[in-house]
């Protein structure tokens, strides 16, 4: 861990875990900032915080403040985040721009990883990564999140990628960067709001400790870049796929319609999603939210058994 960086700003408890080497968890701000409305986003925010909390691991949601990278925010950052109309949406390419500017950020999961990675930081928990818009064919649109799961040492855990993208090709551009994506109790690729889908994966485990052994043992070689695991919303929580299928391409025609393009697109398309399910996805983005801090934490807690 680099504690002499002059921008980041690391909060005490997660500064003491990592040199300590326990557990910790890195959570992104996106989610908080443009990904729910208030005040869910903020009731999340904190619950997500305890159950990592609760399995012996420490949360360290990463924001831009004040021209600080924040690692780890107080009660009143999140609060701050949560409520502010003006947060920026950073990714790699805005980084700088908006540190330097000293501008409020929230965090991607490109920009997240880069942050934990700086940290000291190995385990990562999200909703879905981003990946290959629909319409690549005239958009050219690829989410920065794959470009830097192929090069950036973290491990992400996720309900798999946004359901609004194309799977298919997202997870053919994973393939071809190397990035391996571990299904965690499942050898299908969830869908975000669904438990599967019908693309196969190569790689599955059924327990935190084999998933940390495969971290463990990729760190040990020296192999560049992340692992993605896929961990599958629960099955009480999981939507219909011919239900949630058919608001998202009608979301996705209206964002077309009404002009939507570059980082605004999936901002916009899952508040069309969570307006025209009538709450039921935003229920079950949290429900898999939820579900997938217990596994991340549980996951970096044997990793930290392993690392000893």
């Amino acid at each position: 861990m680099n504690q002499f960086n002059q921008y980041l700003d690391i909060k005490e408890e997660v500064k003491k875990a990592l040199d300590q080497g326990k557990a910790v968890v890195a959570l992104e701000s996106t989610i908080i900032s443009h990904g729910m409305p208030y005040p869910q986003n903020v009731e999340m925010a904190k619950k997500v915080e305890n159950i990592i909390r609760q399995q012996g691991a420490i949360p360290a949601t990463i924001a831009i403040m004040n021209g600080k990278i924040k690692i780890g925010l107080s009660s009143e950052d999140l609060d701050s985040l949560a409520q502010e109309k003006f947060v920026e949406k950073v990714s790699r390419r805005d980084m700088a721009s908006v540190i330097a500017r000293k501008a409020m950020g929230a965090t991607t999961v490109a920009s997240t990883m880069i942050c934990a990675n700086m940290a000291g930081i190995r385990f990562f928990v999200t909703g879905g990564i981003g990946g290959v818009h629909r319409g690549y064919e005239q958009t050219l649109d690829v989410s920065a999140d794959l470009e830097e799961l192929s090069k950036t040492n973290v491990t992400v855990i996720c309900a798999g990628a946004k359901a609004i993208l194309d799977l298919p090709r997202t997870m053919e551009y994973l393939e071809t960067k190397g990035v391996p994506v571990v299904g965690y109790k499942t050898k299908v690729l969830p869908a975000f709001y669904t438990r599967e889908s019908d693309i196969s994966l190569t790689l599955s485990v059924e327990s935190p400790k084999e998933l940390a052994e495969l971290v463990f043992t990729k760190d040990q070689l020296n192999i560049s870049g992340g692992v993605l695991v896929a961990n599958p919303i629960p099955k009480e929580d999981s939507l219909s796929s011919q239900y949630i299928n058919k608001i998202i391409d009608q979301a996705i025609i209206d964002s077309q319609e009404d002009g939507i393009e570059g980082k605004d697109v999936t901002p916009y398309l899952l508040a069309k999603i969570v307006e025209k399910t009538e709450g039921k996805s935003l229920k079950a983005n949290l429900a898999l939210v939820y579900n997938n801090a217990l596994v991340g934490a549980l996951i970096a807690t044997e990793y930290a058994k392993l690392n000893q």
